[in-house]
């Protein structure tokens, strides 16, 4: 992708996050850029275009922090835990990030979900390997291994929006790691 194209996703960004998408216009976008209209349009139909590309984005970011932690060198159990930590963490950083435009990602629950498709694939194959790590070195149970990273999956995404709404001083941002403990529950091997 172009420096000029990212630059236009992260001005868009900045602009929703401040003012809501309903708010900003094109040639907001294009003012802010100091661009112009035309570059705006080379990239981008619509309004609408550049805001599936500022929430691809934005998944992206969270992709790229989960990667970074199914590459480091610890023991599965610490890399599940701290995926899980990270991936809560991750969408609640971009969530705050975004401001006003936190309205609309949840108003627009149904188009974020579609984009967020791809990555959800990627996340749980991210999950898949850490699971078959843990369970070829004897630290989780024998178990299937692509329904156990779905189930995973499907239960950290399940935590996001109460972890998201309670804030950084809540109990469950104290809890967190009992709640990853829970999860871990049903796959650790005792020892």
């Amino acid at each position: 992708m172009s420096n000029t194209k990212n630059m236009l996703i992260e001005v868009a960004r900045e602009l929703f996050a401040e003012s809501g998408k309903k708010d900003v216009t094109m040639n907001d976008i294009a003012a802010a850029s100091k661009k112009g209209r035309r570059t705006l349009y080379t990239y981008f139909n619509n309004k609408e275009e550049i805001y599936k590309a500022v929430i691809d984005k934005e998944l992206d970011t969270i992709l790229e922090r989960l990667i970074i932690v199914s590459k480091q060198n610890a023991e599965p159990d610490v890399k599940l835990t701290n995926h899980i930590i990270t991936h809560l963490n991750a969408v609640k950083d971009v969530v705050e990030r975004n401001g006003s435009l936190r309205a609309d990602f949840f108003h627009d629950i149904y188009e974020v979900e579609r984009k967020r498709r791809k990555v959800d694939g990627q996340e749980i194959a991210l999950i898949r390997t850490i699971v078959a790590e843990g369970i070829e070195k004897n630290i989780f149970k024998r178990m299937d291994v692509d329904l156990s990273a779905i189930i995973i999956f499907y239960s950290i995404k399940g935590l996001e929006v109460p972890y998201i709404r309670q804030g950084i001083n809540s109990e469950f941002e104290k809890n967190k790691n009992s709640i990853v403990e829970f999860i871990f529950m049903g796959i650790k091997k005792k020892h």
